[in-house]
């Protein structure tokens, strides 16, 4: 274990210690600050993708060209 995991530990450990009314509280000024909200739900996207193929760039921005073609030449 490494000592930001080992540092994650002790916090998650804490928290869960907490009475449920205090842990909701810490969440919500969480989800408060703009910045750490944007962080929470970069990291969550990313955990949920982890295990997807990855794909060249090249190719994805291939994709994204064609597709805002057609948005764009649709009547």
């Amino acid at each position: 274990m490494t000592k930001t995991e080992a540092t994650a530990e002790v916090f998650l450990t804490a928290f869960k210690s907490l009475p449920k009314g205090t842990r909701e509280t810490v969440i919500a000024r969480l989800a408060d600050d703009k910045e750490l909200r944007e962080d929470i739900i970069d990291i969550m996207i990313a955990r949920e993708r982890m295990m997807e193929p990855s794909r060249p760039l090249k190719d994805v921005l291939k994709e994204i060209r064609k597709t805002n073609k057609k948005k764009w030449n649709t009547p």
